[in-house]
Order: C-alpha cells, then structure tokens, then sequence
C-alpha cells in the first residue's frame, strides 16, 4: 500500500505528522512538497512520481485540488482518494484581489501575512491556542513570499473541477470540519453528492486546518476508511452542515 499526503497553500508535510505516524506500520508513506511548483498540473505530476504503481491519494485544501488533478491526468493510477477541507469551484469574481492583498503583504513580511492568514484558517474558539498556532505559524515562516506567490498563481489558474467529479470511479472520502469558515460543510456535501462511490465524513471542533486541529479524528477517519483500525461516526450528508 502506497499512501501520498498532499499539503496544502503554504503548509508542509508537519501538517500530516499525527497521520504520518499512524499510516507507517500499514503503508509506505511519501508527502508532497509543492513550494518550488506553479500550477496545480506540475504538482500533480511531482505528486504521481513520488511512488511507483496504484496510488492511495490523501489531500488538504489545495493538496486536494491537486488530487483531483492526479485523477484528472492519471485515473488509473489512484485506487483511493480523500479530499479534506477543500473545493471544486473555479476562481470567482474578486477573488484574485483578495489574494493579492495576502501576496503583496507577504513580502513586506512572513510575520505580517501569518497574523492576518492564520486566524480565520482555523475553530474561531482556538485563534488563541497557542499549542495549536505557534506550529501552524512556524510553519508560515519556513515558507517564502516567493513559495506564496507561486501557489497562490497556481489556485487562480485552476480549472472548474465539477466535470470531474462524476467521473472518478475510485472511492472517496470528502471530510471537513465542522467550524471550517473558508471551505464550509455545506461545499463539501456539494463535492460528496457529485462523486459515485463517495462518503462524507465532519470533524468536529474543527477549523480548515482539521488535520492538526483534531489530529485524532482525522486519524481515526482516515485509519477506518482504509480497513486497518478504528471507527468514527460517518454521519449523512443532510446532516452534514448542520
């Protein structure tokens, strides 16, 4: 069993260390590094060649828009797929202002961009935790303003990955947490009913950053859904958002 963890805008592979260290004694493991790429179709094909043969495919916000491309270019290839915290949609109208106020602010400084990124990136309750920000921010300031630029390029180059969905044919598992402002349940239940042979699953007490906000469920989730241990609720998608 081949595992591949894609990280998302500006994270690395710390964002999976709690996965990374339940997935090793079932499955070779490798994890994405998107910082030099500029299109999500050059990270899918990083992604493709970082293991040989049939793919297990685990991505987080934009690691899962780079997922999808792996589908898109290599269907065969992925025998499973998981796609956290994320969307489908295309660019929409003023979103590429919005990001170049965090592009332009990024390189007056990481620090700057961190404290106005971060935040609204995780539960609102925990924008104070500092066990769980000081990380995340650490994290942020491994990056370069340059790194930023680079994927912030790639997500509005994407293309509307909706067409897709009904296409792939390998089972998937669409998961969010409960309290994530940026990608909402309620997107995610959109995702789950256009992909056959999908199953949703929410994190609770959790913000876009579930896989270190609640490391033990996404865990146990992802843990259940591959038939090696544990269990969690997998709860209907008409009650997903609510």
């Amino acid at each position: 069993m081949q595992v591949v963890l894609l990280p998302g805008l500006l994270c690395d592979a710390s964002i999976w260390a709690a996965q990374i260290a339940a997935l090793k004694p079932y499955a070779g493991v490798a994890v994405g590094d998107f910082s030099q790429l500029g299109s999500l179709e050059e990270m899918a094909r990083s992604a493709l060649a970082l293991r040989e043969g049939p793919l297990i495919v685990i991505g987080h916000s934009m690691g899962a828009r780079v997922a999808l491309e792996m589908v898109r270019a290599a269907p065969e290839r992925i025998s499973k797929l998981a796609l956290l915290d994320t969307g489908v949609h295309p660019v929409r109208e003023g979103e590429e202002a919005k990001r170049q106020i965090l592009v332009d602010l990024a390189f007056e400084g990481m620090s700057a961009l961190a404290d106005r990124w971060l935040p609204p990136m995780v539960h609102e309750a925990r924008t104070q935790d500092r066990r769980l920000m000081e990380p995340l921010r650490a994290m942020v300031m491994r990056a370069s303003p340059e790194q930023h630029q680079r994927q912030i390029r790639a997500l509005l180059n994407r293309s509307d990955a909706r067409p897709l969905l009904p296409t792939i044919r390998c089972p998937v598992l669409v998961m969010v947490g409960r309290q994530d402002r940026w990608s909402p349940p309620a997107q995610h239940e959109e995702i789950a009913a256009l992909i056959p042979h999908s199953e949703l699953v929410v994190i609770e007490d959790s913000g876009h950053m579930s896989p270190v906000e609640q490391p033990e469920q996404v865990t146990k989730a992802l843990l259940r859904w591959l038939g090696l241990c544990g269990q969690t609720e997998v709860l209907p998608r008409a009650r997903a958002s609510g």
